[in-house]
């Protein structure tokens, strides 16, 4: 099999049509269907399921996409080092990213990179901590940006020490005056709650705090939640980070006992990426560090 092929699979497989995956790869839908026929004759098993709903993976589709994406990774990876070693600063970087880092760190990174590197291209992903933890170990990214304790085993660099907040309707008030929200009084209200896959960080401090909450609202993005809050039906916590420019009516206080996620930068493997990651990442831990995680040290 050639690379021809597994690009051809794999922008099937993302795009789900033969049709559209001709479109982008310049091919006709022919072609790109007797390539695949052929790849599958070759293997001895079928990776794509063909119905009137569309196109999508067979279960050894998906076992083998994680090496074919490793296999055109890699011929990038080795195109990029021969242009950099002809002192040509050219390639792609695909960052996987959950949403308010998307919203408030993103577009300053990929713009202040752009000034410096404008021949390397960025792709971005949005998802959940499980979203960008599953595409950087089945390389649909080449890195992303998780907290702490998303990051499972996967290698991350500190960045950001995020506080978390709890987010009350306006007015509604505590039951003092001061500037924090203790656990004891939020352990009779009502939640407004997000999967863990998109806070693991709240949940961590609820388990850790045995708050045993009451919600019966449970939705995915950020907006949602804190526009409930808004009308009432609840509180919520959220990071400082999310906070920023939101356009509702809500009071915010720091929790008691202070409670944080930290965002870092993860790669799965430091020792092999491309040249243009490898600036990228650079790039990010230079500019974007704080100094409490400071430390002298780049990508080799």
């Amino acid at each position: 099999m050639t690379l021809l092929t597994y690009q051809v699979f794999k922008t099937v497989a993302d795009i789900g049509s033969f049709h559209k995956a001709a479109d982008i790869l310049g091919l006709t839908p022919s072609a790109v269907s007797h390539t695949i026929t052929n790849m599958e004759k070759e293997l001895g098993f079928t990776v794509l399921s063909r119905s009137k709903s569309g196109i999508s993976l067979t279960n050894y589709g998906e076992k083998i996409l994680p090496y074919i994406n490793a296999v055109l990774n890699s011929d990038e990876s080795l195109q990029q080092m021969i242009n950099d070693m002809n002192g040509l600063h050219t390639g792609r970087v695909k960052i996987g990213v959950f949403s308010s880092v998307c919203t408030s760190w993103l577009p300053d990174i990929m713009d202040s990179f752009r000034q410096k590197y404008e021949n390397i291209s960025i792709e971005v992903y949005q998802g959940t901590y499980d979203d960008v933890a599953d595409w950087i170990k089945t390389g649909v990214v080449d890195l992303g940006f998780l907290s702490l304790s998303s990051a499972g085993d996967i290698p991350i660099e500190p960045l950001y020490r995020d506080p978390l907040l709890c987010v009350l309707p306006k007015g509604m008030g505590k039951n003092d005056s001061s500037e924090y929200m203790k656990v004891e009084d939020m352990q009779h209200m009502s939640f407004v709650t997000q999967r863990e896959s998109t806070d693991a960080d709240i949940q961590n401090f609820l388990r850790e705090n045995n708050l045993k909450i009451q919600s019966k609202y449970h939705v995915v993005d950020d907006l949602s939640t804190i526009r409930l809050v808004e009308k009432g039906f609840g509180i919520c916590l959220m990071p400082e980070l999310v906070m920023h420019d939101i356009p509702y009516e809500v009071d915010t206080y720091r929790l008691k006992p202070d409670a944080s996620r930290v965002i870092g930068i993860a790669i799965l493997n430091r020792n092999l990426v491309a040249p243009a990651v490898r600036t990228m990442y650079n790039h990010i831990v230079e500019n974007y560090k704080q100094e409490e995680f400071y430390k002298e040290r780049k990508l080799p």
